[in-house]
């Protein structure tokens, strides 16, 4: 599909991709799975300034991620399609996936199971140290 898109589409496609570039944008995306949430309550959650969620919410708009909707005084925030999550979980996956990867690769340069031979290094020191 996305060799049928022409420069501006890429560049959208480009802006919604950097729009979750930043980890703060990412929080705010996962403290909306759980329903609407508006900016005093995300605030809150994740611990920061109400200008800086308002920053972040305000380009999350932009490019289409997140809804927004007066209710009385307040404006709560939503996620605009559930299909995001599906991307970040599979972007999450994926990294975890290679994370155990990289884990299961450095167990090979683990130090020695117990009752395993002594390295050759810590032979000689031995010898050293028993004469």
């Amino acid at each position: 599909m996305m060799d049928t898109l022409d420069d501006r589409s890429l560049d959208q496609v480009a802006d919604y991709f950097r729009a979750m570039a930043e980890p703060q944008r990412l929080k705010i995306l996962q403290s909306l799975r759980g329903g609407p949430r508006n900016v005093g309550e995300l605030t809150e959650l994740l611990a920061c300034s109400q200008a800086n969620v308002s920053k972040h919410l305000a380009l999350l708009a932009k490019v289409g991620l997140v809804e927004r909707s007066a209710q009385g005084t307040s404006v709560f925030y939503r996620i605009a399609d559930a299909r995001t999550y599906e991307l970040c979980d599979l972007v999450c996956g994926q990294i975890a996936q290679r994370l155990t990867d990289q884990a299961r690769g450095m167990s090979a340069y683990a130090a020695p199971a117990r009752g395993a031979a002594p390295s050759s290094r810590k032979s000689a020191a031995s010898r050293t140290a028993r004469r």
